[in-house]
Order: structure tokens, then C-alpha cells, then sequence
């Protein structure tokens, strides 16, 4: 655990019985809250993965916070909740930054993550706010952040297949591409792996890839993240394949890894563009939402050198678009329906015709 210089009164005892009580974020899953002897108040300036107890002030557009379990529990004002400090990026909600201190910030995602909203959707109403009452410690005033409770990224040397899926941006039909795609191998008998590799801690997507079928789910907070915004690009790569590497090694031999927001997204398109990225991978199933978006889309993946095996995503809800895309791009587009029943699975199974097989190819050493 990392230590700080801080001032002894800086640091009280906190209870067990008081943190047990509070209504826990999703992100702080893999966190041992009986680590947490003390909060850590006063001049404290917060970082990525530090763990806050905090008040409810007023009730904004997350009215309830995901449990670990998955659970969505109704919060009022007066709540004390255990989140995790994270940046956010997310064009249909928000953009917020953590600040420099423990001075009232907000809800910025349901799964627990708190920051400072700088901007947001004009269909978004205000984030809820919260105010910190300290941060996280151990007994000597040690902070507890997601980082210590990570799963190990040092993986051994196995062989695995790996397809991405992508997207144009928020809610093009991504998870539900992924998800498809999970049911897909998980039917033709193969152990599969749901990750979740870029974005914001929820608990939604992976409760949908476990209930399609994953052997193992896993996403960046498993890897002490509560959101990849702002993470060095060197840091994400590093978790990307060490997440594949982890359910390598806890027995799958197929890996679905959904990378969120679109193209455009900075760190996205500095992830996509990553050689050690593109050869772990047999292929990418990219999802628009309109037949343009796909075209555009397409074009990009092309110059970054990847194998797109199809198109899908919303475009498919309309024959319309499917016809449109297909007809500007040349591309097969298929519907969650036809993924589910298997028309790409012998795609991504193939013998590697393209890089090298899958995993081996991320350069990553025996350990």
C-alpha cells in the first residue's frame, strides 16, 4: 500500500460496524474492507483508486448505486457510501475529473465512482452530489486503493483466441455484440472470457457476459482501475492483455474483449493503433449505429492494419441500414441473432491466418 506524509489529526478511527452499514460501490468489489481501521481526511488530495466513505447531499441522475452484487440500491440523502475516486468520459453523460481535495464532488457512475462533473449530456440531469468524509485506511493512515487488491497482470505463456469487439461510440451496439458473441463459442463448447477492457466500473455488462455463458469475466477494476479516462495508454495495454493472460491462465481458450466508446475516443484510438494490441487478436466485429458510421469505421480499422470479420451493432435493428451498409462497404452485417447462432464462430476458431495465434502473439514472457 502506498504511504503518504500526513498529519496524525488528519487520521480517526473509523468502525467496522459503520463501514459495513454504508451502501458499497461495485467498483470496490475486490477491496477487503476489514483492511479499513481509519479515514484519512484534512489536506488528503485523492487519486485514481482511493477509497472514499462519503454522505449523500442531493439526490442527481443516479438515484441508486450498484452493489457488488449487482444489486441497484435505492440511495437517499443522508446515505453513506463507499466509492472509488475515478475519472469519467462518456459523451452521453459526463466528463468528470477528480479534484485536488475532499471537497464535495458527485456520483459520477452508478458502479461507484466518484469525481468532479466538468461537462455533461443536455438530456443528463445534474450528477448527484456527495461530500467525502475520508478516505480509506489502514491503521496508521496507509490508504486503501484498488490497486493493492488487483488481480496479478504477470501471466504465463498460453494459448488463447482473442476477438475485440468495437464500436463508433456509446451505445452503438457493443456489449450486446460481445454478449452475442459469448453465447456463440460458449455453445460450441469452449470456455470463454467476457472483458470488459476500457470504460467505467459497472457490473452491467459482465453480469450480461456471465449470464451468456463466460467461463470468466473480468474488467480494469479487476485490475485496480476504476476507469481507464486519462490512464496512461501504456498502463491500459499493459491491463488489456494482462486480463486476457489472467483468463488464459484460469482455463479459457476464447477471450471476447469489448473496447468502449468509439474510434474517435483518444485513448481508444491510441489502444487500437497498439501492434501489441492488433496481434494479440484473430479479428474485430465493429457496431454502428448507421450505415455511414460503419463505413467510416471500417475505413479506420483498415488503415490500422485489423482483420474486421463483420459489422453489427444498432445498424441491425433497421434491414434498412443493413442494406445501406452493407452495399457501401461490402461487408457482411449480421444481427445479434445470426452472431448468437454461430455465423462468426468458426471465424474467430479458424487456424490463425492472420499475425500469429492470438495471445502468443502480445510478445508477453512465460512466467
Amino acid at each position: 500500500m502506498a504511504f503518504d506524509l500526513i498529519r496524525t489529526s488528519d487520521v480517526t478511527p473509523v468502525s467496522r460496524e459503520r463501514l459495513m452499514a454504508a451502501k458499497r460501490g461495485f467498483t470496490t468489489r475486490r477491496v477487503k474492507l476489514d483492511d479499513a481501521r481509519t479515514l484519512v481526511a484534512g489536506s488528503a488530495a485523492p487519486r485514481i483508486g482511493d477509497l472514499v466513505l462519503a454522505v449523500v447531499e442531493k439526490i442527481g441522475s443516479h438515484a441508486k448505486i450498484e452493489l457488488p452484487s449487482g444489486r441497484r440500491a435505492q440511495l437517499s440523502v443522508g446515505d453513506e457510501i463507499i466509492v472509488a475516486y475515478g475519472n469519467r468520459y462518456a459523451p452521453d453523460q459526463f466528463e468528470a475529473l477528480i479534484g485536488e481535495n475532499l471537497d464535495t464532488c458527485h456520483l459520477v457512475a452508478a458502479g461507484g465512482v466518484a469525481s468532479t462533473k466538468v461537462a455533461k449530456h443536455e438530456a443528463m440531469a445534474s450528477p448527484t452530489r456527495i461530500t467525502p468524509v475520508g478516505l480509506l485506511a489502514g491503521e496508521t493512515g496507509e490508504r486503501l486503493n484498488l490497486s493493492n487488491y488487483a488481480v496479478s497482470l504477470d501471466t504465463r505463456r498460453r494459448p488463447i483466441k482473442v476477438v475485440y469487439v468495437a464500436g463508433t461510440s456509446m451505445n452503438a451496439g457493443k456489449t450486446m455484440t460481445a454478449a452475442g458473441l459469448v453465447y456463440a463459442l460458449a455453445k460450441a463448447g469452449h470456455k470463454v472470457a467476457g472483458i470488459k477492457s476500457t470504460g467505467t466500473g459497472a457490473g452491467g455488462d459482465l453480469w450480461l457476459m456471465s449470464d451468456m455463458g463466460a467461463h470468466a469475466v473480468l474488467d480494469f477494476t479487476d485490475a485496480g482501475l476504476p476507469s481507464t479516462y486519462l490512464a496512461p495508454v501504456d498502463q491500459i495495454e499493459r491491463t488489456v492483455l494482462g486480463l486476457i493472460g489472467h483468463a488464459a491462465d484460469q482455463g479459457c481458450d476464447v477471450a471476447v474483449v469489448e473496447v468502449a466508446d468509439g474510434l474517435q475516443h483518444e485513448e481508444t484510438a491510441t489502444l487500437l493503433r497498439s501492434a501489441a494490441i492488433r496481434e494479440a487478436a484473430v479479428g474485430i466485429v465493429f457496431a454502428a449505429n448507421d450505415a455511414l458510421g460503419a463505413k467510416a469505421g471500417l475505413r479506420v480499422l483498415e488503415e490500422w492494419d485489423y482483420r474486421v470479420l463483420a459489422l453489427s451493432g444498432q445498424l441491425t435493428r433497421s434491414p434498412l441500414a443493413m442494406r445501406e451498409a452493407a452495399r457501401s462497404t461490402g461487408m457482411s452485417v449480421v444481427t445479434l441473432a445470426e452472431i448468437q447462432a454461430g455465423c462468426l464462430t468458426s471465424s474467430i476458431l479458424a487456424p490463425a491466418t492472420y499475425g500469429a495465434s492470438a495471445f502468443l502473439a502480445a510478445g508477453l514472457e512465460a512466467a
